[in-house]
């Protein structure tokens, strides 16, 4: 394994800029997560790193190696991609061992690098199978074991769930990361599903637009968004941002937590019910403030949810509250409430 060094790095077409001088020491071992919109510049970032799109400026560096002009197999990594990239005409076996062949390595090393590979990835009862005969799952696992068994020094992921189903995607991304922590590889993830960049991150490079809007751990950016975009964008239901003047606050704009918002006396918001969304362990109560903003309530499943047009009384702790200016940036000093 070996540190990921990104300095200043840029892309543009023609007079066109798309990636925005993005900055990053990824450590050894380490598992981040780039996550952003369609169109953000995320796997445009990726494939600078691997080699397949050229560096319009800055700086790449892997394990301490400069290697912007290096060709994609002299960086010495592996990339898993969004549609598995499969041979049709290969057994499993035969695929994951194809760039070892490649590469010239012995018999002897090619077969035990599989079949250990495999048997990690319990794909050991198909490794004779071709790609045709197996689930979308399965053909994951034989891309990601085809990455393995090189034994690369930086591992690449650009939107490998992308095409499963909802619940395979649960498992495949369990999965990936028990796997990454076993081999103690460093790795580079892109997706577009906060929730992903949620669960698998130990660090998560928010993009918009080309440019970083926030760098740092899941839970850290959940709860203290740099800008509006991030907290928009990250959280499942996103974060409620609300004019200030609706709290009687004088900073611009205020985020607040669903899971933040109570029902209670005395009430400082009132708000009407417009719809809820039972999802099980918990229910979503979407409502209406009286000034005219939506605001969205989490409680628990179990509770009965008001009826469409209820007003209720809304109460939340200010320490719950992240404070933004006009800008849409964090404000970065705690601004009272008015008296």
């Amino acid at each position: 394994m070996a540190t990921l060094s990104l300095e200043n790095i840029r892309k543009t077409y023609g007079k066109t800029e798309v990636v925005h001088g993005i900055s990053l020491d990824v450590e050894e071992g380490e598992f981040v997560v780039i996550v952003g919109p369609s169109g953000c510049g995320k796997s445009t970032l990726l494939r600078m790193v691997a080699g397949l799109e050229t560096i319009t400026a800055g700086e790449l560096r892997i394990g301490g190696e400069r290697v912007n002009e290096r060709e994609p197999m002299d960086r010495d990594i592996a990339m898993v991609f969004q549609n598995y990239a499969l041979y049709p005409h290969m057994t499993v076996f035969e695929n994951m061992a194809y760039g070892l062949r490649i590469a010239r390595t012995p018999r002897a090393e090619i077969d035990r690098r599989v079949r250990q590979a495999a048997e990690m990835l319990q794909l050991e009862p198909y490794l004779a199978r071709r790609p045709r005969e197996l689930s979308g799952g399965q053909r994951q696992r034989v891309a990601m074991g085809r990455a393995i068994v090189r034994k690369p020094r930086v591992f690449l992921f650009d939107e490998p769930l992308s095409n499963l189903d909802a619940k395979l995607r649960v498992q495949m991304r369990l999965e990936i990361r028990a796997l990454q922590r076993e081999l103690g590889v460093t790795a580079l993830y892109v997706t577009h599903d906060q929730v992903e960049a949620m669960t698998l991150a130990d660090r998560m490079v928010v993009m918009n637009g080309g440019h970083a809007e926030q760098i740092g751990a899941p839970l850290e950016v959940y709860r203290a968004p740099n800008t509006t975009f991030v907290a928009g964008f990250i959280g499942s239901p996103p974060m409620n941002l609300l004019p200030g003047a609706s709290l009687g606050h004088p900073a611009p704009l205020v985020g607040l937590r669903p899971e933040h918002l109570r029902v209670g006396a005395p009430a400082r918001l009132t708000a009407t019910v417009r719809y809820a969304e039972a999802l099980g362990a918990e229910t979503l109560i979407h409502m209406m403030l009286d000034g005219g903003s939506p605001v969205c309530l989490r409680i628990e499943g179990q509770m009965i949810p008001p009826e469409v047009g209820v007003r209720l009384p809304l109460v939340f702790d200010d320490a719950d509250l992240c404070l933004f200016g006009a800008d849409g940036q964090r404000l970065p000093q705690p601004v009272h409430l008015s008296a």
